[in-house]
């Protein structure tokens, strides 16, 4: 392909022409599928299984009307597992868990607001979480399970289902028995996200879906997340995006790889390469060409390459800002003094400092979670951690004494939002103590 037509000097573009070039691909071609989401969608809410099974025919060509793994399968499949893919996910899980742990330490405190008023913080798990994995080139991803069961089972959610593309993998079902997961579901796509949120014979309503998917999975979350049904989402975690800064100290090999391994994900995987050196520039996308020679999904990667945009920008400070901008779900710094741009960064899902921190690493088994906010997302959502798997519930506890001290301020301002029912609750409360003996007001 033509390199030099996604290379782009920042400063010569009119800031409209800046503005669409950070646009993600996905936004071009989404009016395509919200329609056939939407009908997805209402189909399972109507026939429930009946749908599944429609669609499991028709997206995966699976006949058969059993879409829950027995637990016999999942228990039996690690006989089934090489020793070595073992090793390599119980390594992860490890991992995982040792930095998810950490974000357990003060859940639940209190607070003296004054004498006889005491407020609470308290944390308690999602009770009903669904669990949404998706399906790779080869089988279902194992990492995803990893990153969104860990959590959820170290916050104690009482009831974690999984759905997943048919069929599902030995791979797969090792790592459900691992993370002590009881209940899979063959079922994939936007069908599944809507399983989940309206329930069906088999598969049980959640309180709140997570999970990776493609454009199909992200618009069926963000269509549920619309409706009163009770059921909420993670994030909008759609196509996954990489945001590369280098400076002339970069590994060429190392950053060409880094791009490489993110457009294989699908075509509508989006790279943005900045930097402060033209030469830098050509010397990736000479390196690209020669390492995409032998790669199983080269067809793949040039279709992404397609929408990839590099960009030239003197200063390495002004290409954070660029990244600010655009608020990548991944950001790799690969400069020489990558520590001094971090304190400029704002938005950004996961950050890779320097060579030797390739945005895979986070993906699999460096420890941090791999599902984090897409779409521009990561300026106002963080990824994912144990937080997703908890609500906050606030607690006020006041004596009589307490209240006291409230009641003056309560009183003035229920008068003020003309809310007399509200002024009454404590009103009435004064009145009772005033009436008692031995009650000092």
């Amino acid at each position: 392909m033509n390199f030099n037509k996604i290379i782009y000097t920042w400063k010569n573009l009119t800031n409209l022409k800046k503005k669409k070039l950070l646009i993600r691909p996905i936004f071009f071609t989404k009016k395509k599928f919200i329609k056939k989401v939407k009908n997805i969608l209402l189909d399972i809410k109507k026939f429930g299984d009946n749908a599944i099974y429609k669609y499991n025919n028709l997206f995966d060509n699976i006949k058969e009307k059993q879409i829950k793994i027995n637990c016999f399968d999942i228990n039996i499949k690690d006989i089934s597992v090489d020793e070595k893919f073992k090793n390599a996910i119980l390594h992860a899980k490890k991992n995982i868990e040792k930095f998810h742990f950490f974000q357990k330490k003060n859940n639940d405190f209190e607070v003296v607001i004054d004498d006889g008023i005491y407020c609470r913080y308290i944390e308690r798990p999602i009770c009903n979480v669904g669990i949404y994995i998706p399906k790779g080139i080869n089988s279902n991803l194992v990492s995803t399970m990893l990153m969104l069961c860990i959590p959820a089972n170290i916050v104690g959610c009482d009831n974690i289902i999984v759905c997943s593309s048919p069929k599902i993998s030995n791979e797969l079902l090792y790592t459900a028995k691992i993370c002590n997961i009881k209940s899979i579901f063959q079922v994939g796509g936007a069908q599944a996200i809507g399983a989940m949120a309206f329930g069906t014979n088999t598969i049980p309503k959640v309180d709140k879906i997570f999970g990776p998917g493609n454009y199909y999975v992200t618009e069926a979350k963000n269509q549920i997340s619309k409706m009163n049904i009770g059921t909420s989402i993670d994030m909008q975690a759609g196509p996954s995006e990489l945001l590369i800064i280098a400076d002339e100290h970069v590994n060429i090999e190392f950053v060409s790889s880094d791009i490489i391994a993110q457009l294989e994900h699908g075509e509508d995987s989006h790279v943005i390469f900045l930097t402060n050196s033209k030469n830098i520039i050509k010397k990736v996308c000479k390196e690209i060409k020669v390492q995409l020679n032998d790669l199983p999904r080269k067809n793949i990667v040039k279709k992404a390459l397609l929408h990839t945009k590099f960009i030239l920008e003197d200063s390495l400070i002004n290409c954070v800002k660029i990244s600010n901008i655009y608020s990548p779900e991944h950001l790799s710094i690969c400069t020489k003094n990558y520590k001094d741009l971090l304190k400029y960064v704002k938005n950004a899902g996961s950050i890779f400092l320097g060579e030797w921190s390739p945005e895979v690493a986070g993906d699999y088994a460096s420890g941090t979670n791999h599902v984090l906010p897409t779409y521009g997302f990561s300026s106002s959502v963080s990824g994912i951690g144990l937080k997703d798997f908890v609500k906050n519930i606030t607690i006020q506890e006041l004596t009589y004494k307490g209240l006291l001290k409230l009641s003056n301020t309560i009183d003035t301002l229920s008068n003020s939002e003309g809310l007399e029912g509200h002024r009454r609750s404590v009103s009435i409360r004064k009145k009772y103590l005033k009436e008692k003996d031995n009650f000092e007001i």
